[in-house]
C-alpha cells in the first residue's frame, strides 16, 4: 500500500509544481506592476521638482551681479 500511495503522490507532484510556478508568476506580475507605478510617480515628482527649480532659478536671477 505504501508503494501505491507513493505512486499516487508522485502523480500529484507535477500539478503541485505547476500551481507553485503559477503563484510565483502572479507575484512577479504584481511586483512588476507596482514597480511600474512607482516609476511613473517618481517621474512625475522629478518633473515637478525640475519645474520648481527652474522657477526658483528665474526668481533669483534678478539678484545676480
Amino acid at each position: 500500500m505504501t508503494e501505491a500511495l507513493s505512486t499516487a503522490e508522485q502523480g500529484k507532484w507535477p500539478s503541485i509544481c505547476i500551481t507553485q510556478v503559477n503563484q510565483a508568476m502572479l507575484q512577479l506580475d504584481q511586483v512588476t506592476q507596482r514597480n511600474a507605478a512607482q516609476v511613473e510617480e517618481s517621474t512625475a515628482a522629478a518633473q515637478m521638482l525640475r519645474a520648481g527649480a527652474q522657477s526658483l532659478e528665474r526668481s533669483v536671477a534678478v539678484f545676480r551681479l
